[in-house]
């Protein structure tokens, strides 16, 4: 635990003005990212007497090592480079409200010939529309199964519709008239993408226009004596107004508003928004955060505002998404003390004016309660579970420690697997805990060429290798100690070796685990603690989970230890080695996949890996390649006639053109 007064700014250097300041640890991570109106106001704020301090600010400031910051014009620039930093570091003691994945919308493959309806998680696509975020994927496959009866757009995956085009039935949807059936040409692209823009109309809430338009044609059916469409069209309609039903109208005046409401208390907070458009509530999300600092109302909304919006703007700059990332008016449950700041910020964002308003009485008000009330809900829920997480996580740590008699709890572990079938395609992971939870954006991936260097698979000789290349390239990137011909290293010129001059930036490798956990019993264990201790590398306990028993081996124990059945430390240890095993695994079958895919065009002179990738994705699969004739292959783009001759022969069994001879 550090002491702030070691490292705080000395009187009169810090400027009373208007800024952005970052807090980094020992290792040169940035650890906090802030912004002030007066930078020497806010961080003398930092240095008082640590008893008085929020808890998570006690624990930020003397986990940190130095502070420095950076002076801007205007509250505004404070904002934007505020953000910047926040994303471009991903400190660990700030607030991130990231378009959380598990939130499912409802896409729309606009950039595709016959586009498709579907569930989606994930970062925006250029081409795409989105709907959303709905709260559970269920309500999503609900408005499409009201939706596909009037709008009959296709659902299926491409693989899906790729094979009932080659056998040339549609599937049950086809037969059941909720899809149009364009694989099996039933439609022509045109007219289903006529039916997709209908459906994206309707959901971007022109809808009177489609109901008017049914009842127009149900009423001219009827005149024509076609009962059967009529009644067709009359249930349609019914369907229409179904998923209507499903929207209430919240704001008469088809207000365009997201409200937010937040629940609290010293050392957490609730937030919840609803998305109104035209008057409608599309979409609704929440998170719980932890509070930082000593923080009310205000300051959490400011704080919402900034990061939620910004990062809206990217997604939606990453998608043709139709709708704006900012809407015209935010209801907040309180007016940020910088409102004038954020609202010329939120309307930069949106290219038109933005307003901060808290409402206080009629439909907004009401609306505004309502999302109160979710927001107290899910705080009461997250108490709840937070409760059992936190003590099971500190728990198991604890238990970590001291059945393996280390000298602090294992704040980071790193596990390695390695996988492969019959020694081919042999691969590794490394995933990464921290606090007892998944931190996905430091996994890595090895290929491992030849492990036992004699074509076979050899898992011992894997795991070496792994853990020597992990901690070699932590060795490169963090030694401090001088060079032979006397240059400075980063380490003597002030920047630590861990960060990226550059960009500021960790580097891939640039801190130790506390525990290194690999896949296997004795043996692996061994070749693991040789390779760190090969490479004078301390501070880093190794052990090794084997799966028959789930016994927990140490290096140099002859016998392994057994960890209780209802052990805390044991289920951590498992959900550590089982996602080092799912990662290993799917990068295993990616390699085989696309290996078994390319290898019968290996050997054809001529085509490298653009014109393999080019033939596979104009005929589908090897399959459909294999069968096509030298005329067909030539009308790839960038393939000569000598070139699909090649392939042909390449792909064709030898005796073909022998039969032909005899």
């Amino acid at each position: 635990m550090a002491d702030p007064s070691t490292y705080r700014p000395a009187p009169g250097t810090v400027p009373d003005a208007p800024g952005v300041y970052r807090f980094r640890d020992p290792h040169r991570r940035v650890i906090y990212v802030g912004k002030a109106k007066s930078l020497r106001s806010r961080l003398n704020s930092y240095f008082a007497d640590l008893a008085g301090l929020h808890p998570r600010t006690r624990q930020m400031v003397t986990t940190a090592a130095g502070v420095e910051w950076t002076v801007v014009a205007t509250e505004v620039e404070a904002l934007q480079l505020e953000y910047n930093w926040i994303k471009e570091y991903d400190p660990r003691f700030n607030v991130r409200y990231r378009d959380d994945k598990s939130y499912p919308v409802l896409a729309v493959t606009l950039n595709e010939e016959y586009p498709r309806l579907h569930v989606y998680r994930g970062p925006r696509r250029k081409g795409v529309r989105y709907f959303g975020p709905y709260a559970h994927a269920w309500a999503i496959r609900e408005t499409l199964d009201l939706l596909t009866r009037v709008f009959p757009a296709r659902v299926c995956s491409n693989g899906v519709f790729k094979r009932h085009g080659q056998i040339g039935r549609p599937c049950l949807l086809g037969y059941i008239d909720k899809c149009s059936a364009p694989c099996v040409g039933d439609v022509t692209a045109a007219e289903h993408r006529r039916i997709v823009e209908d459906f994206c109309d309707f959901l971007s809430g022109r809808t009177d226009a489609m109901v008017r338009r049914l009842e127009q044609a149900m009423q001219h059916a009827s005149e024509e004596l076609d009962f059967e469409r009529a009644a067709r069209l009359r249930d349609d309609l019914g369907a229409l107004r179904r998923a209507m039903e499903k929207q209430a109208v919240v704001l008469g005046d088809g207000t365009d508003a997201d409200v937010i409401a937040f629940a609290q208390d010293e050392l957490e907070a609730a937030v919840q928004v609803f998305h109104v458009r035209s008057g409608r509530v599309r979409g609704q999300r929440g998170w719980v955060i932890e509070k930082v600092e000593e923080t009310g109302t205000s300051g959490l909304v400011e704080q919402f505002l900034s990061q939620f919006y910004g990062e809206q703007a990217e997604l939606s700059g990453a998608a043709d998404d139709a709708t704006q990332p900012v809407p015209r008016e935010v209801l907040v449950p309180e007016l940020p003390t910088d409102c004038d700041a954020l609202a010329e910020w939120l309307s930069t964002l949106r290219g038109s004016r933005v307003t901060l308003r808290v409402p206080q009485r009629g439909d907004k008000k009401t609306l505004a309660d309502t999302v109160a009330r979710n927001a107290a809900e899910a705080f009461a829920q997250h108490k709840l579970r937070r409760a059992s997480d936190l003590t099971a996580r500190s728990a198991a740590l604890q238990e970590i420690q001291d059945y393996l008699g280390l000298d602090t709890a294992p704040l980071r572990i790193e596990c390695i697997d390695v996988s492969h079938v019959q020694g081919s395609d042999v691969v590794a992971s490394l995933v990464v805990f921290e606090d007892g939870l998944a931190r996905k954006s430091e996994y890595r991936r090895f290929a491992i060429k030849d492990a036992a260097g004699d074509g076979r698979s050899d898992d011992v000789a894997s795991i070496a290798e792994v853990v020597r290349r992990r901690f070699a390239r932590y060795l490169s990137e963090t030694c401090s100690q001088g060079r032979a011909d006397g240059t400075e290293t980063a380490a003597d010129n002030g920047d630590h070796p861990g960060i990226d001059p550059e960009t500021g930036r960790p580097r891939r490798f640039a801190y130790p685990p506390n525990l290194l956990v690999v896949d296997g019993g004795a043996p692996q264990v061994a070749a693991a603690a040789d390779a760190v201790t090969a490479l004078g590398v301390g501070d880093v306990a190794v052990a090794g989970l084997a799966k028959r028993l789930e016994e927990v081996w140490l290096p140099g124990d002859a016998d392994p230890m057994i960890l209780p059945r209802t052990s805390e430390a044991l289920y951590l240890l498992q959900r550590v080695r089982d996602e080092a095993h799912r990662f290993a695994l799917s990068y295993h079958r990616q390699k085989r996949s696309k290996r078994m895919t390319t290898s019968a065009l290996d050997g054809v002179a001529g085509l490298g890996e653009a014109r393999r990738a080019a033939l596979l994705k104009h005929f589908g699969s090897l399959r459909r390649l294999r069968r096509a004739s030298v005329e067909e292959i030539t009308e790839v783009p960038g393939v000569g006639r000598r070139t699909a001759e090649a392939v042909s022969a390449a792909l064709r069994p030898a005796d073909a053109g022998e039969g032909e001879k005899s």
